[in-house]
Protein backbone atom coordinates (compact mmCIF):
# COMPACT_ATOMS: atom_id res chain seq x y z
CA UNK A 1 0.00 0.00 0.00
CA UNK A 2 0.81 3.72 -0.44
CA UNK A 3 -0.20 6.67 0.84
CA UNK A 4 -0.50 9.54 -1.96
CA UNK A 5 -0.41 13.30 -1.33
CA UNK A 6 -0.96 15.82 -4.03
CA UNK A 7 -0.77 20.01 -3.39
CA UNK A 8 -3.37 21.32 -5.84
CA UNK A 9 -4.67 24.42 -6.70
CA UNK A 10 -8.13 24.94 -5.03
CA UNK A 11 -10.03 25.74 -8.14
CA UNK A 12 -8.31 21.90 -10.11
CA UNK A 13 -9.99 19.81 -7.01
CA UNK A 14 -13.74 19.30 -8.18
CA UNK A 15 -11.72 18.27 -11.81
CA UNK A 16 -9.42 15.50 -9.53
CA UNK A 17 -12.47 14.09 -7.45
CA UNK A 18 -14.43 13.74 -10.96
CA UNK A 19 -11.60 12.30 -12.21
CA UNK A 20 -10.73 9.71 -9.13
CA UNK A 21 -14.37 8.94 -9.07
CA UNK A 22 -14.12 7.43 -12.54
CA UNK A 23 -11.09 5.47 -11.26
CA UNK A 24 -13.40 4.15 -8.59
CA UNK A 25 -11.67 6.34 -5.86
CA UNK A 26 -13.85 7.72 -2.92
CA UNK A 27 -11.43 7.60 0.63
CA UNK A 28 -9.90 10.72 0.38
CA UNK A 29 -8.88 13.31 2.98
CA UNK A 30 -8.99 17.00 2.01
CA UNK A 31 -7.54 19.74 3.81
CA UNK A 32 -6.79 23.59 3.14
CA UNK A 33 -3.26 23.97 3.09
CA UNK A 34 -0.94 27.06 2.23
CA UNK A 35 2.52 27.61 0.48
CA UNK A 36 5.01 28.56 -1.30
CA UNK A 37 7.75 27.36 -3.78
CA UNK A 38 8.97 28.41 -6.96
CA UNK A 39 5.77 30.87 -7.35
CA UNK A 40 7.22 32.82 -3.82
CA UNK A 41 3.68 34.43 -3.44
CA UNK A 42 1.83 36.69 -5.53
CA UNK A 43 1.17 40.79 -5.35
CA UNK A 44 -2.74 42.34 -4.90
CA UNK A 45 -3.86 45.80 -5.16
CA UNK A 46 -6.43 46.62 -2.35
CA UNK A 47 -8.06 49.80 -2.43
CA UNK A 48 -5.01 51.71 -4.52
CA UNK A 49 -2.69 50.01 -1.55
CA UNK A 50 -0.35 46.86 -2.89
CA UNK A 51 0.50 44.20 -0.79
CA UNK A 52 2.29 40.72 -1.20
CA UNK A 53 0.56 37.33 -0.12
CA UNK A 54 3.52 35.13 0.69
CA UNK A 55 1.70 31.54 1.29
CA UNK A 56 -0.56 31.05 -1.44
CA UNK A 57 -4.38 29.01 -0.82
CA UNK A 58 -2.99 25.21 -1.81
CA UNK A 59 -5.59 21.98 -1.85
CA UNK A 60 -3.93 18.98 0.04
CA UNK A 61 -5.44 15.73 -0.88
CA UNK A 62 -4.04 12.61 0.76
CA UNK A 63 -5.12 8.89 0.13
CA UNK A 64 -3.92 4.97 0.98
CA UNK A 65 -4.21 3.21 -2.21
CA UNK A 66 -3.02 -0.59 -3.12
CA UNK A 67 0.27 -0.15 -5.32
CA UNK A 68 -0.93 -1.25 -8.36
CA UNK A 69 -3.50 2.06 -7.97
CA UNK A 70 -0.82 4.25 -7.89
CA UNK A 71 0.16 5.03 -11.80
CA UNK A 72 -3.44 5.29 -13.10
CA UNK A 73 -4.02 8.02 -9.92
CA UNK A 74 -0.65 10.07 -10.79
CA UNK A 75 -1.78 10.31 -14.38
CA UNK A 76 -5.42 11.49 -13.59
CA UNK A 77 -3.45 14.13 -11.26
CA UNK A 78 -1.10 15.14 -13.98
CA UNK A 79 -3.85 15.41 -16.38
CA UNK A 80 -6.83 17.23 -14.39
CA UNK A 81 -4.99 19.68 -12.29
CA UNK A 82 -1.73 20.88 -14.60
CA UNK A 83 -2.13 24.24 -15.89
CA UNK A 84 1.40 24.15 -17.09
CA UNK A 85 2.02 27.14 -15.07
CA UNK A 86 4.58 27.65 -11.81
CA UNK A 87 1.98 26.87 -8.59
CA UNK A 88 0.62 23.84 -10.17
CA UNK A 89 1.80 21.50 -7.25
CA UNK A 90 3.32 18.59 -5.91
CA UNK A 91 3.01 14.47 -5.91
CA UNK A 92 4.26 12.99 -2.65
CA UNK A 93 4.17 9.23 -2.52
CA UNK A 94 4.84 6.90 0.58
CA UNK A 95 4.96 3.23 1.49
CA UNK A 96 2.54 2.11 4.17
CA UNK A 97 3.22 -0.33 6.50
CA UNK A 98 -0.57 -1.08 8.14
CA UNK A 99 -3.75 0.26 7.77
CA UNK A 100 -6.44 -0.75 10.78
CA UNK A 101 -9.71 0.33 10.63
CA UNK A 102 -10.97 1.68 14.09
CA UNK A 103 -14.33 0.42 14.21
CA UNK A 104 -14.13 -3.45 12.81
CA UNK A 105 -10.21 -4.40 12.98
CA UNK A 106 -10.21 -5.06 9.76
CA UNK A 107 -6.36 -4.76 8.22
CA UNK A 108 -4.87 -4.08 5.21
CA UNK A 109 -6.44 -3.78 1.72
CA UNK A 110 -9.66 -4.68 3.44
CA UNK A 111 -9.31 -1.33 5.65
CA UNK A 112 -9.49 0.94 2.61
CA UNK A 113 -12.01 -0.35 0.21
Amino acid sequence: MKKLEAIIRPEQFQHLKNGLASLGISGLTVSEAAGCGKQKGKKGLFRGTSFEIQLVPKVKVEMIVEDEKIDPIVDIILETCSTSTVGDGKIFIFPVEEVIRIRSGERGSEAIL
